[in-house]
C-alpha cells in the first residue's frame, strides 16, 4: 500500500512541476535588439562608448515612411535607444557627461538632428519629452551607393576621436565623437 501511495504522489508531484517549469517562449523579434561598442574589444574598462538599439527592416518600404522628415524618431525599432558614455565626451561639439541617454533622431533633407535625453526605457518616441534632451546636435547625412536593408548603427575611428555612424537604405549620418576632459 505504501508503494502504491508513493508512486500516486510521485505522478502528481511530477505533474505539478512540469506545469510550473512550462513556459511560452516569444519567437524572434522582427526587429532585433543589437549593441555596437567603442573601442569593439572585450576589455570594458577600455571602453569609452556603447549603444543598444533594436534593428528594423525596410521590407520594402521607404526610409521616409519609416523615420519620416522633421520628425521624432526613436532611432531604430522597439524601445527608444540608448547610449552609455563610460567617461565624458564632446558629442558634436557639445560637452556630455558620462551617463546612459536615451538618443533620438529627426531626419531632414541633408541633414539630421540627433538628440540625447534623459529619460531612459522609453518605448518609441511617444512619450519623448523635449523639455529632458540634454542636447541636440545637427550633423549632415549622406547617401551612398550602397542601401542597407537593415537599420545599422557603429562606431568608427576617426583619427584622435571617433564617429557614431547610422545608416539605413542609402542614407548614412555621422556623429563626431571625442573623449573628453571637463
Amino acid at each position: 500500500m505504501k508503494k502504491v501511495l508513493f508512486i500516486a504522489l510521485m505522478a502528481v508531484a511530477m505533474t505539478f512541476s512540469t506545469d510550473a517549469l512550462a513556459q511560452k517562449f516569444s519567437g524572434l523579434d522582427k526587429s532585433p535588439m543589437d549593441m555596437a561598442a567603442y573601442p569593439n574589444d572585450y576589455k570594458v574598462s577600455s571602453k569609452t562608448a556603447r549603444i543598444i538599439y533594436s534593428r528594423p527592416q525596410l521590407k520594402g518600404r521607404s526610409l521616409s515612411e519609416l523615420a519620416p522628415a522633421g520628425k521624432v524618431w526613436r532611432t531604430g525599432a522597439n524601445e527608444a535607444a540608448e547610449i552609455t558614455f563610460y567617461s565624458d565626451v564632446d558629442f558634436g561639439g557639445k560637452q556630455i557627461k558620462a551617463g546612459t541617454y536615451s538618443i533620438f533622431t529627426i531626419p531632414s533633407s541633408g541633414e539630421w538632428t540627433v538628440v540625447l535625453n534623459k529619460n531612459l526605457n522609453q518605448w518609441g518616441a511617444y512619450s519623448y519629452d523635449e523639455t529632458a534632451d540634454v542636447a541636440r546636435v545637427t550633423v549632415p547625412s549622406a547617401e551612398d551607393s550602397t542601401s542597407l536593408e537593415e537599420f545599422s548603427i557603429a562606431f568608427k575611428e576617426a583619427g584622435d576621436s571617433f564617429e557614431m555612424v547610422m545608416g539605413w537604405d542609402k542614407t548614412r549620418v555621422a556623429v563626431p565623437i571625442t573623449a573628453s576632459k571637463m
